[in-house]
């Protein structure tokens, strides 16, 4: 195929048009692929990891003021992961457009490092050919489901977190989540679980997976530890 046709389809694909296509080019094209080390992704997949890093960084730090250090560097790890990079590269068509040399081109399955150092490659080539507010606004529209993924499983984990730690630190010991059931068909089941620290044992709540389930019963136990009435509540449980 013609490097023009080749490179146009790229950009249709991902959604951004070069202002220099050759930029584009450099960052598809593994060590593999290059003639020189200089004419491979190496370099820009090294820029294009912290231009990642830095906007997720930021988006966090200015739209979530609330959220605390520690919670902010869990979700920024695994938005800028390599799984998760390999993921986007996947999802944007990006590995249809990798320049490889014979030997990986003729390999039927390519390791998954080679999609996510692209990722973050067409991300440096972005920044370099558009500045930093064109890369965050690809960054931003590309990543938003799997940033999104990360806080609603972020804020999911608040309440056994948070009864975690008061129940340790004013209590001093751990919460148990008891099992009390499961009900209902393979594909539509319903989990009831119960809190437990030291001999009090807290209202059970339901929930479409054990998961949910045990948020929701920790859900509850904090409610009653502030006095207040928990949201999930059976009522044969008060």
């Amino acid at each position: 195929m013609d490097l023009v046709v080749f490179l146009t389809n790229c950009q249709n694909k991902i959604g951004y048009n070069f202002n220099d296509p050759m930029i584009l080019r450099t960052a598809l094209t593994h060590s593999s692929g290059a003639d020189v080390p200089e004419l491979s992704n190496e370099r820009m997949e090294f820029l294009g990891d912290s231009v990642l890093g830095h906007v997720i960084c930021e988006y966090l730090f200015r739209n979530f003021p609330k959220m605390l250090e520690g919670e902010m560097t869990k979700i920024k790890s695994a938005v800028v992961s390599r799984s998760t990079c390999h993921k986007i590269a996947m999802e944007i068509g990006l590995d249809k457009f990798l320049i490889v040399g014979r030997g990986l081109s003729r390999v039927s399955r390519l390791p998954n490092s080679i999609f996510a150092n692209a990722m973050e490659s067409l991300i440096a080539a972005i920044f370099l050919d558009g500045g930093l507010e064109l890369a965050r606004e690809f960054i931003l529209r590309t990543f938003r489901n799997e940033i999104d993924k990360m806080l609603a499983d972020s804020n999911a984990n608040n309440y056994k977190s948070t009864l975690q730690h008061h129940s340790q630190k004013l209590l001093g010991c751990t919460p148990e989540y008891i099992l009390l059931a499961i009900t209902g068909p393979e594909h539509f089941k319903a989990f009831h679980v119960s809190v437990r620290i030291g001999k009090k044992l807290f209202p059970s709540a339901w929930g479409g997976t054990k998961k949910e389930a045990e948020q929701r019963a920790a859900e509850n136990a904090l409610a009653i530890l502030k006095n207040e009435l928990p949201p999930y509540v059976d009522p044969d449980d008060l």
